[in-house]
């Protein structure tokens, strides 16, 4: 067994009640589709007198501009057969392609997001025939600051067969919950618009994945998009 994968199955029993795969349920969906969603879910973190900028005027181009600066920092030691090594190891964590279906409905869900909730999003890609690579996370704006978690960057389903565990978690329910141990660290380009994040007590840690940013999106020049190239925010595509 690889050490990276006995420490994460060592922290889900410990979570236990805590909940390594408890499913969040949508309060409202603002895109579906088979391979990809956009919803907004109540924020069991949120404490009362403390809760989030919600509805928050942001435009696609500044949320284009968030998701363009969000950069990946592999591990030094990378192995061929886990790791994909044609990526240099700082690379920016979503695509073109991905920033411009993302960044408008990210965008209309926290125009109508309350107080209480938090923007979660998700995408897959199949890689073989058993196996598919998940990307999903979450975000909420507090005053000038966007925190943006990524939970899974291209976490590959099914990894559990390599100790013979069945993997039997459904990951659209769980956009905010790692499905696998997330290596590298999270960066932000130009390094002056993102803020430290604060230290997590261990209750946070195991009801999200730590792996945030914090960014001063107000201040970021937007990122201009190609017209009609996303689907629009409402939509609900009919699953296979």
């Amino acid at each position: 067994m690889r050490p990276k994968i006995a420490v994460w199955v060592s922290m889900c029993i410990i979570a236990g009640a805590a909940g390594c795969g408890t499913p969040q349920f949508p309060t409202k969906v603002v895109y579906e589709s088979d391979q990809s969603f956009v919803r907004l879910e109540t924020d069991q973190t949120v404490e009362r007198g403390n809760e989030h900028s919600h509805p928050v005027s942001i435009s696609a181009e500044q949320m284009a501009a968030v998701l363009g600066g969000v950069v990946v920092e592999e591990p030094v030691s990378r192995m061929p057969f886990y790791d994909d090594l044609s990526r240099p190891r700082r690379h920016p964590a979503f695509t073109d392609a991905e920033i411009e279906f993302f960044a408008p409905l990210l965008a209309d869900a926290l125009q109508i997001a309350t107080p209480e909730e938090v923007v979660t999003f998700y995408q897959t890609r199949r890689v073989s025939a058993i196996r598919r690579e998940v990307t999903s996370g979450g975000l909420f704006v507090k005053g000038d600051r966007l925190h943006l978690f990524l939970s899974n960057y291209r976490s590959k389903t099914h990894y559990r067969a390599d100790i013979g565990v069945a993997d039997t978690t459904d990951d659209r329910l769980t956009p905010m919950k790692p499905i696998a141990p997330q290596e590298g660290k999270l960066d932000f380009e130009p390094q002056h618009y993102r803020v430290p994040s604060a230290p997590a007590g261990l209750a946070r840690l195991f009801h999200w994945d730590r792996r945030e940013l914090i960014v001063l999106f107000r201040r970021l020049p937007p990122r201009r998009l190609s017209s009609g190239a996303a689907p629009r925010s409402g939509d609900v595509l009919p699953r296979k």
